[in-house]
């Protein structure tokens, strides 16, 4: 199989991961507790299976560095720009300090 369809599998994976701490984030409301919750159970069991096809042709530490990072920047900027969560220069800092590392592990 082609190479690059594992890291679109990848990527797809990533961005589904962010919707996972999404959907808990909206179940705090009480008008959007179910909708919430299932987003959370769809996106994370959609994710892990992208994962478990990505794995196929991307080495174990490299696929979940990627799909940790992409969860993890995601949901930082999305929480700055939807929910205000605060923002500081050593936040964006840390932000950028994760994509570096997950650009490193992918370039290697």
């Amino acid at each position: 199989m082609n190479a690059g369809i594992h890291w679109l599998y990848l990527l797809a994976a990533g961005l589904c991961e962010i919707g996972w701490p999404l959907g808990l984030k909206l179940s705090e409301a009480p008008a959007f507790r179910i909708l919430g919750l299932a987003l959370s159970l769809v996106c994370l069991s959609v994710s892990a299976g992208l994962l478990w096809l990505a794995l196929k042709g991307i080495p174990l530490g490299t696929a979940y560095a990627v799909w940790t990072g992409i969860g993890a920047a995601g949901t930082f900027v999305l929480g700055v720009i939807v929910f205000g969560d605060p923002t500081s220069l050593l936040r964006w800092l840390g932000l950028v300090l994760i994509v570096s590392g997950v650009a490193c592990l992918k370039a290697a």
